[in-house]
């Protein structure tokens, strides 16, 4: 199994991309940005991750619901929903990804992994395939 993995913190406005972007995304280094672009952590959920796993269909949308596979989310349950709802919106927000048909096809029911972190210490990247 080929798994596309994107391994990069997230902060609020991440990247030069505009949230909602309909510009075309054609490399695997420009999912993160395109789906980081809308996130905006609620207030008073600093040092939390999340690391969510999904698939996309060669059309941008995502094939099912998204995984998460990691979590340091602390013991607060209302910071916990907000910081994963917050996560989930950028997330649906962007969906479907306006992909080129070419990296449609490439990444079509390949596992991606993204990490969504407030814990500005976070930073491996891995692009691996």
């Amino acid at each position: 199994m080929i798994a596309l993995i994107l391994l990069y913190p997230a902060s609020a406005g991440a990247g030069e991309r505009a949230c909602g972007s309909r510009e075309p995304i054609a490399t695997i280094y420009e999912i993160g940005p395109a789906l980081y672009s809308c996130w905006k952590p609620p207030p008073g959920t600093e040092n939390l991750e999340i690391t969510l796993r999904f698939a996309l269909r060669r059309d941008g949308s995502m094939i099912g619901n998204p995984r998460a596979s990691y979590a340091k989310l602390g013991q607060d349950m209302p910071l916990k929903r907000a910081f994963v709802a917050s996560v989930l919106e950028a997330l649906y927000q962007n969906l479907p990804l306006p992909i080129t048909d070419d990296f449609g096809g490439a990444i079509a029911g390949r596992p991606i992994t993204l990490l969504f972190s407030t814990d500005d210490s976070s930073t491996a990247m891995d692009t691996s395939l």
